[in-house]
């Protein structure tokens, strides 16, 4: 199979050199969706974002939290896609909320989760096997 150049071209046709100046979305390994500009990248995937935002859903609910210039470390790269300009973003049932209300709203989600947890303990005797 011949790929009709030097090993320069394969490095760059598998890079993040395609994504330069584009929108992307950046999930990273604590859960956190990060959306910007890509404005360079290194050899690590260590990649600076401009304009980025964190986007944080709830149920229903969701905010973007302005974070300017950022730099995210390679490491915690999960994924990186190419957000389309040309389509809605979210869901039309998607309801855009404040920061204050998101975070209300991850609280109470957390609370939850810690008490069907805590539940799940206490009943855990009734399983018989």
């Amino acid at each position: 199979m011949s790929w009709g150049g030097g090993p320069e071209e394969i490095f760059l046709s598998t890079s993040l050199a395609s994504y330069l100046d584009r929108k992307l979305l950046i999930l990273l390994r604590d859960g956190r969706k990060l959306m910007g500009l890509l404005r360079s990248f290194d050899q690590f995937a260590n990649a600076v974002l401009e304009g980025a935002c964190e986007r944080v859903i709830v149920g229903d609910l969701y905010c973007d939290i302005p974070l300017g210039l950022y730099v995210i470390r390679g490491e915690n790269v999960v994924l990186i896609g190419e957000l389309d300009l040309e389509k809605e973003e979210l869901p039309q049932h998607m309801t855009r909320v404040s920061a204050a209300e998101i975070k209300r709203a991850q609280k109470a989600e957390r609370e939850a989760t810690d008490l069907k947890g805590s539940m799940r303990k206490r009943m855990e005797f009734l399983d018989m096997d």
